[in-house]
């Protein structure tokens, strides 16, 4: 009986353990199937998720920051000078020419604009005087952004409808601190356009925010670098730079005197468009490099502008 109960037992034993085995291998069939089951999951999501990666980018192309697109040079329209890099106000049969190099984002260009800006239009009304702007984007350069850039291609936008010499004075009006680089938003110039009458248009839109006179933008500034003038704004009356003469320097009513007396009172022979021109009293430079103005010399046309230096990017 101790034998077959011995053997029974052994049996049992046996049995068990196949037994254990068989669950054994069902779990890991089990264990297996899931991991199969996950890994294809997961296989299944990285497509899925690639290919949704790969829809945002095809949707997104050319949606980027249109500022900077290079293309070939589209020059506003009624575009004069070397090159057609300046823009022209005042009658063509004007006996006086004033060159202006100005940044739409320049405090001391700003200063200029505003001591100077009446006379100036008052002698281009009687046909004296025409202006010729060139667009630099000196600020971009040495404080980082696209403010100068977008403003001078909104102002080249303008100037295509006929109406850059409001909108010109509008931004400079408007001009935002110089660590503020509010126009590089496409936002704030199209915001500024509704202040000139019959500029805010789809025409005007799509050109500023397609940035369709980027490259001429940055040709004008590299023609900026090319003259060597030390600094923004570089005004020139009749090719000699009106704020050379430190000893006797401009005001609008000297200039008033010149121009009215057809260039009898020109500026000394000494004066180099290389030299830095300067603005009316702002009492602030024009970049970092540059040395401040004083708030003594409000009006007077000697204080320092922007200057030029390393920093100095192209903008285009």
């Amino acid at each position: 009986m101790s034998e077959k109960n011995d053997g029974a037992n052994r049996d049992a034993t046996k049995r068990s353990a196949r037994e254990r085995l068989q669950q054994e291998r069902e779990r890991q069939k089990a264990r297996d199937k899931r991991r199969r089951t996950l890994v294809v999951a997961g296989a299944v999501v990285g497509v899925l998720g690639l290919a949704a990666v790969v829809g945002v980018i095809a949707a997104n192309t050319g949606k980027g920051d249109k500022s900077a697109k290079t293309g070939p040079m589209a020059a506003p329209s009624g575009a004069t000078g070397k090159d057609a890099l300046a823009i022209q106000t005042g009658k063509n049969e004007a006996k006086s020419t004033l060159t202006v190099w100005e940044d739409f984002r320049c405090p001391a260009c700003k200063s200029f604009e505003d001591n100077y800006r009446t006379t100036i239009h008052d002698l281009e009304a009687k046909g004296l005087l025409k202006v010729e702007y060139h667009l630099v984007t000196l600020i971009d350069g040495n404080m980082r952004g696209s403010g100068s850039l977008k403003g001078a291609n909104a102002a080249a936008c303008a100037q295509d409808a006929g109406k850059f010499s409001a909108y010109h004075d509008v931004l400079f009006q408007n001009q935002p601190p110089e660590t503020d680089d509010a126009y590089g938003k496409n936002a704030k110039l199209l915001e500024l356009a509704g202040k000139v009458e019959g500029l805010d248009t789809p025409a005007f839109r799509s050109c500023v925010e397609d940035g369709t006179h980027n490259s001429w933008v940055g040709k004008s500034h590299e023609a900026f670098i090319a003259g060597k003038f030390r600094g923004t704004p570089t005004v020139l009356l009749d090719g000699k730079n009106i704020f050379a003469d430190e000893a006797n320097p401009l005001t609008p009513q000297k200039l008033k005197e010149r121009v009215e007396g057809g260039g009898k009172t020109a500026p000394p022979a000494s004066a180099s468009p290389s030299a830095s021109a300067s603005a009316a009293g702002s009492g602030s430079g024009g970049s970092r490099s540059g040395t401040k103005s004083s708030p003594s010399s409000a009006g007077s046309g000697s204080a320092s502008g922007s200057r030029a230096g390393s920093g100095a990017g192209s903008g285009g």
